[in-house]
């Protein structure tokens, strides 16, 4: 009996596998005909991917956009972030940089880097600098400022308070 049970499962799972395909060189039947469309002019379906969240950093007046790193700490970062705006008392060091306290510490994902202006850095896993200049160090990139244009201008002069928040 176990026998013909196994015998006609071989047989459905055999004539299965060849339902609905066509012999070679014919044409499959109008229901199964595939049109083929150019990538481009194919509708694509964003409903369900989300767009990772922007970094939005306000000097006074000024908002900046910003794109956050791909590392644990600019992950940390968003999370912080997430629970609300962080606002922090920055200062010109160097001729290059505002520096502030973030008032915790993050994870360091630090490597040799030469900042350029809009790098958003993690210094010593608790300090956040802005980059007008350049300098080179072991530094944790947490973002990048999309439009870094007169970025000296924008973020001001002497101490200034800088307000981080999720876009």
């Amino acid at each position: 009996m176990t026998r013909i049970f196994y015998l006609l499962l071989a047989i459905l799972g055999l004539s299965a596998c060849g339902a609905g395909e066509s012999p070679t060189g014919s044409t499959p039947p109008p229901s199964q005909s595939v049109v083929s469309q150019p990538e481009s002019s194919q509708p694509q379906d964003n409903s369900s991917s989300q767009e990772e969240p922007m970094l939005k950093i306000t000097v006074g007046d000024q908002e900046l956009l910003a794109t956050f790193a791909e590392n644990s700490s600019a992950e940390e970062f968003r999370e912080l972030l997430s629970q609300g705006p962080v606002t922090i008392s920055m200062e010109d060091y160097g001729g290059f940089e505002k520096v502030g306290p973030l008032g915790t510490t993050l994870t360091r994902n630090d490597t040799r880097i030469t900042t350029q202006p809009g790098d958003v850095i993690l210094y010593q896993g608790n300090q956040i600098t802005i980059y007008y200049g350049t300098n080179t160090w072991n530094f944790t990139h947490l973002a990048k400022i999309n439009d870094s244009t007169d970025l000296q201008a924008k973020l001001g002069a002497g101490t200034v308070q800088v307000t981080f928040s999720l876009a």
